[in-house]
C-alpha cells in the first residue's frame, strides 16, 4: 500500500513539474495503459473493415508484404513518441509535447490535427463495425435485413452506427475505472478471437492458396490502368496498415489516469504496435491463404457476392459457407470492434479534455468540465457528436462501387492522426540533443529514427489525400461526388480554416499549455 502511495505522490509531482493538479482518477494500471491503445489498434478492427481496400489496391501482395513493411515503419513512429510520453507524461499528449518544443503555434495545429484525427477514429470504427453487425443481425434474426429501416442496407448501417456510439458513449460515461477493466477484458477478446479465428480458417477450409499466390498475387480493382500499379494503386493498399496500426497516442492521452505513467505511457505505446503488428500479420495471411475463390470475392454482382468487392465478409462467406462458423467469426469481430471504438471514445474525449483546459477550443470551460467521478462528460458527449457528423456523406451511396465515404474518414483519420504526431517528432530531431529525455528514451539513435518517421508521415499524407477510383478524379469523364476522397476538403479545409483563425484572433490570446495549480 506505501509502494502505492509513492507511486501516486510521485506520479502527482511529476505532473506539478509540468503544471497540473490531479482531477482525473489515477486508477490505471500499467497494463491498462497498454491496453487501450492495443484496443484502439484493434487488429478485430481494423484488418476486417480496411481490408478490401489492399484487396483491391494490390491484392495479396499489398496486404503479405505490405503489412510488415509499413508496421516496422510505424514501430518506428511509435518508438519516437514513446520517448516524448516519457518526458512529458500528460493527457495533452502530442498537443503538449508540440507546444513545449515549438512555442502556441505548433501545440495548437498539432492539438487540431490531433483532435480531428481522433474524432474521425472514433467515427469510421464506429461507422465500419456496423456492416459486420448487419449481417451478424441478419444471420441470428429472420426477417431483420428486410424489415430494418426497409431494408434499405444503408440506412440499416447508419442507424446502427448511431445506436452504436449511442452506447459506447454510455459505457464512456460511466466511471473511468469501467473502462479500464473493459480494456483488459478487449485485450484478451483480442488474443484468443483473433487466434480462434486463425484456427478457424486454418482447419475448416476444403483447400488452401499456395504461399507463392500469397506473396506474388497482384489484384487492381481500383480501376486504375495496370502501368500505375507499383507507384500509385499498390500504395493505396498501404492504408489497411497505416489504419489498422493507429491511435496509440491514447496511452499518452490516458497519462494522467495511469500509475508510473512516465515509464507505463511509454511502454503502452510501443508493445501496442509491435503486438499488434504482429497478431495482425499472423490474422491477415490466414485470410490470404483461405482466399481460394478469388472469382467470388473479386465480383462485382450482387448475386454472386452481395458483400461488396474485395471485402474479409466475401472472402470468409467463399473460405466457410454461411454456416455457424461463419457467424462464430462474425461476432468476434463485431464485438472486438465494439471494445475497439469503446476505446477510441475515452482517447478522443481525454484529448479534448486536455486541450480545453488550455482554451483552445471554442467552449472549452463546457469541455474541460469533470464530473464527481472524474470523468469529462461533456467532453465525451461533443466527441461522439463530431464523429456522427463527420460520417454522414455515407448516407449517399457510391457511384465507385465501393464504400468511399468510409474510406475517406479512415484517411482523414489517418492523415491528420500522422501528421500531428510528425510535427512533435520532427521538433524532437531538431532539439537535438539539448532535449531533456525522461526514464524511458531513443539514446542517440533518435537522429535517424525521428528522420525516417517523419518522412515516412510526410508520403503517406500525400498518397492518402489522392482519389481512390477513377470516378473521383476531378475533370473526368464520369467525375461523380459520391466518389470523391474527401480527406483533402476535410482536412485540407481544417487546416485552412485554421490558419485564418489563429492569423486572425488565437496568436493574440493562445499562449499554449496553462497551469492550473
Amino acid at each position: 500500500m506505501d509502494s502505492m502511495s509513492n507511486t501516486h505522490a510521485d506520479d502527482e509531482r511529476r505532473l506539478a513539474d509540468l503544471g497540473y493538479k490531479q482531477e482525473l482518477t489515477r486508477s490505471w494500471s500499467s497494463f491498462s495503459n497498454f491496453a487501450i491503445s492495443f484496443s484502439i489498434i484493434s487488429i478485430l478492427a481494423g484488418c476486417f473493415t480496411t481490408f478490401a481496400q489492399a484487396w483491391n489496391n494490390g491484392g495479396p501482395v499489398a496486404i503479405s508484404l505490405g503489412w510488415p513493411l509499413i508496421s516496422a515503419l510505424i514501430l518506428i513512429i511509435g518508438l519516437c513518441m514513446s520517448e516524448l510520453a516519457s518526458a512529458f507524461p500528460t493527457s495533452g499528449g502530442i498537443y503538449w509535447w508540440a507546444s513545449k518544443l515549438g512555442g502556441p503555434k505548433a501545440g495548437f495545429y498539432t492539438g487540431w490535427l490531433n483532435l480531428i484525427g481522433l474524432v474521425s477514429v472514433t467515427a469510421s470504427v464506429g461507422y465500419g463495425l456496423t456492416s459486420f453487425l448487419n449481417i451478424v443481425l441478419g444471420g441470428f434474426f429472420d426477417g431483420y435485413a428486410a424489415s430494418f429501416m426497409g431494408g434499405d442496407w444503408i440506412k440499416q448501417q447508419f442507424a446502427l452506427f448511431v445506436i452504436v456510439i449511442a452506447i459506447v458513449t454510455l459505457i464512456n460515461i460511466f466511471s473511468s475505472h469501467l473502462l479500464a477493466v473493459i480494456n483488459n477484458i478487449s485485450v484478451w477478446w483480442h488474443v484468443f478471437g483473433a487466434a480462434l479465428i486463425v484456427i478457424i480458417l486454418v482447419v475448416a477450409p476444403d483447400a488452401h492458396q499456395s504461399a507463392s499466390w500469397v506473396f506474388t498475387e497482384r489484384i487492381n480493382n481500383s480501376g486504375f490502368s495496370g502501368g500505375s500499379y507499383w507507384l500509385y494503386v499498390l500504395p493505396l493498399g498501404f492504408l489497411l496498415t497505416q489504419y489498422t496500426i493507429t491511435g496509440f497516442d491514447a496511452s499518452a492521452h490516458l497519462s494522467e489516469e495511469t500509475q508510473g505513467a512516465h515509464i507505463a505511457s511509454a511502454k503502452g505505446i510501443w508493445k501496442s504496435i509491435f503486438y499488434s503488428a504482429i497478431g495482425g500479420y499472423i490474422l491477415l495471411l490466414a485470410f490470404l491463404f483461405a482466399a481460394t475463390n478469388s472469382d467470388m470475392i473479386n465480383s462485382t454482382d450482387p448475386e454472386v457476392n452481395p458483400f461488396g468487392i474485395g471485402s474479409v465478409i466475401a472472402l470468409l462467406y467463399s473460405a466457410l459457407g454461411g454456416g455457424a462458423l461463419f457467424k462464430l467469426v462474425m461476432v468476434i469481430t463485431t464485438a472486438g470492434q465494439i471494445f475497439c471504438v469503446t476505446a477510441c471514445l475515452t482517447s478522443c474525449s481525454r484529448m479534448l479534455f486536455a486541450f480545453s483546459r488550455d482554451g483552445a477550443v471554442p467552449g472549452h470551460n463546457t469541455w474541460k468540465k469533470v464530473n464527481k467521478a472524474g470523468v469529462p462528460v461533456n467532453a465525451v458527449l461533443i466527441s461522439a457528436t463530431g464523429g456522427v457528423v463527420l460520417t454522414l456523406p455515407a448516407l449517399y451511396k457510391s457511384s465507385a462501387g465501393v464504400p468511399t465515404a468510409f474510406y475517406a474518414v479512415v484517411s482523414v483519420c489517418v492523415i491528420s492522426l500522422y501528421l500531428s504526431f510528425m510535427i512533435p517528432i520532427y521538433l524532437r530531431l531538431k532539439a537535438g540533443d539539448k532535449f531533456k529525455v525522461g526514464a524511458w528514451n531513443n539514446g542517440s539513435k533518435y537522429k535517424w529514427m525521428n528522420t525516417v518517421a517523419v518522412a515516412e508521415i510526410a508520403i503517406i499524407s500525400i498518397y492518402f489525400i489522392l482519389p481512390f477510383s477513377p470516378l473521383g478524379v476531378p475533370g473526368a469523364k464520369d467525375f461523380n461526388w459520391t466518389a470523391v476522397n474527401y480527406a483533402p476538403i476535410v482536412t485540407g479545409g481544417a487546416l485552412i480554416l485554421l490558419w485564418i483563425w489563429w492569423h486572425l484572433s488565437v496568436k493574440k490570446w493562445f499562449k499554449g499549455p496553462i497551469s492550473n495549480l
